[in-house]
Order: structure tokens, then sequence, then C-alpha cells
């Protein structure tokens, strides 16, 4: 399970939940590493671009990530729901595990990823024998504040207008924004008494104008908890301020070993949380591990290289000591 956040046309990241690590790495390609592509024509130059990745035969194979012109892009967990298709001729047949780079090599704003979508066609190759299409819907979004997801189905792809800059897994994002309708009264102020005004019903206690926002670690309630949280979400605009309040905001939906059981002895739990500054080119994450930010700036490298480079998620736990 995971979520996904965009945040004042400049913050976009993910919580990456699951239950085990294929080792991630936060990897940089530069703009003359070769894309070599199963079922098309590969791409030799394109925008550098960076983000969460596993290596796999020497190839990364991204979560999420952003790219020169701040394009950004998460793929989340739609188990049961996503059908991809066979190549076809006349079309950009990308795999499942080449979407996230393409994109990211090929485009430069949502609008152009919109015009062009119908053009793509998304396959079910295998990466190898045994790695099967990873089942995702996927979250868009550029320094202009358009924020999309887009979802490949049986009936064909949709794309969806995402005014409230957040996504979960299940189920399918028109589902997910239709239930909003049963949070109308969540409020971050003192709730009104308009069910027995002719009593005097006190509130008790600070936060009641929330009362009934789910706090379950289901993909249903995570989607409207941080919803809530980003709506309501309160912070000055320098950079330390909005990456920081942002990961409060991804936290608030953070998953602790032991809370959700998946099978014996194996727990989900949320692997890393980060933030990418579309505007700046870094990305900050944390682990589970380690509650510290790290960062990894695109700009630091040289990005007309012909490379990957990637840095290995920090996972022990750093403690600034003050005495």
């Amino acid at each position: 399970m995971c979520t996904a956040l965009f945040m004042k046309n400049r913050y976009f990241g993910r919580n990456l939940d699951y239950d085990f690590s294929y080792g991630e790495n936060v990897t940089i390609v530069e703009r003359n590493h070769e894309l070599v592509l199963r079922n098309t024509q590969s791409i030799t130059t394109h925008p550098a671009f960076l983000g969460t990745a596993t290596i796999m035969k020497n190839t990364p194979l991204f979560y999420d990530g952003t790219n020169e012109y701040g394009l950004s892009i998460a793929g989340l967990n739609f188990v049961g729901n996503t059908f991809y298709q066979k190549p076809q001729n006349g079309k950009a047949n990308i795999a499942q595990f080449e979407f996230i780079p393409y994109i990211l090599a090929k485009f430069k704003s949502v609008e152009e990823v919109i015009s062009s979508i119908d053009k793509i066609i998304v396959t079910d190759t295998e990466f190898m024998d045994g790695v099967k299409a990873s089942s995702l819907h996927y979250m868009l979004a550029d320094t202009t504040g358009k924020c999309i997801v887009i979802e490949f189905l049986k009936n064909g792809v949709k794309i969806y207008d995402n005014p409230i800059h957040v996504l979960t897994n299940n189920p399918p994002f028109d589902k997910q924004m239709f239930q909003l309708n049963n949070y109308q009264k969540l409020s971050n102020k003192d709730p009104i008494n308009t069910f027995l005004p002719e009593m005097n019903l006190e509130n008790y206690s600070r936060g009641m104008g929330a009362l009934g926002l789910p706090g379950d670690l289901s993909s249903a309630s995570r989607f409207i908890k941080i919803a809530f949280t980003n709506h309501y979400s309160v912070s000055e605009d320098d950079t330390i301020s909005s990456l920081t309040q942002f990961f409060h905001v991804l936290h608030s939906v953070e998953q602790q070993k032991g809370a959700c059981e998946v099978k014996p002895g194996a727990y989900e739990i949320t692997i890393y949380s980060s933030c990418i500054d579309m505007i700046e080119g870094k990305y900050y994450y944390t682990t589970y591990q380690n509650n510290r930010i790290s960062c990894i700036d695109l700009n630091k490298e040289n990005l007309d290289g012909n490379e990957f480079v990637s840095y290995p998620l920090i996972q022990k736990q750093d403690i600034h000591y003050q005495n």
C-alpha cells in the first residue's frame, strides 16, 4: 500500500508501504544515458531525472521521480484493477516497468502527457522470468499546479483531474473521490450543535470537528485522512518549513510495524517517505529505521553524462546528541 501527496505546486512525494524491501536507491539518470526499451525505439538523449528505484540487471526500476522540468510521477499499488495490453503496431509500446522513466524522459509537463497518452500502449511485458508487470496507478503533477491520476483499466485508459492532490490504492480514483461525500461535515473547527440545539451540548475536547475522520490503515481510509490533513495544512512558504510540513502530512498516514499483519510474522510498514522539491531538483526522504531527513541533489551530478548514479537509502537511525 502507498500514499502520494502534492503540495504548493512545488512539493511532490509519497509513502511506500510494504512488508519487505527490494533494496531501494535514490537514482539519478543522466541526460545521455540510453533508455533501452523492449518494444519500441530506445531514447538516447533526454532530460535528466531522479527518483527511487530498485536496481535489477543494471536497470533502475523506478517507483517515483521527477525530471529537470519538474514533471513528477509516482506509481501506487492498484491490485485487481489494472489491465495492460499487448504491443500494437503504430503505437509507442511501453512495458509497465518502463512507464515512469519513459514519462520523465519524454515530457516536460502534465499537459504534454495528456495530449500523448493515446499514442502510448502500456504492455504486460515481464522484466524477466518471475518479475511480472506491477499493478499500479499513477499520480502526476508539475509546477503549474496541474495534477492528474492515470489508470489502465479493462475498459480503457482513464485520466482524472486530481483537485485534492492525494492518492492511495484501491478502489479506483473516481470511487475514492465519491466517498468524500460521506465526510462533508469534517472540519478543523469546533462543531456546531445542529443535532439537539435545544440542549446545551458541550465541545469537551479540541479536535471534535474531525469526529468521524477515519484512522485505520486501509487505502480508502488513508485517502480521506490525508485529504483532510492536506486540505487544512498550514506552513510558511520557505523550503524548510514546507518540506517539514510535507513530511508531517505524509506521516499522518504512515504504517507502524505490527499494526498491519499481512501473514504470520510479516507486517506492512512505511519503508520510506519522500518529498521532491520539483523546482530545485532535490529528493528528500526518511526511512522506517531513520527519521532524519536525507537529501540527494540532481544538480550536483554530471547531468551531461551517460550513466545512472544510485544512492542506497540510509537505514540506520541517525540521532543528533546535544550534550
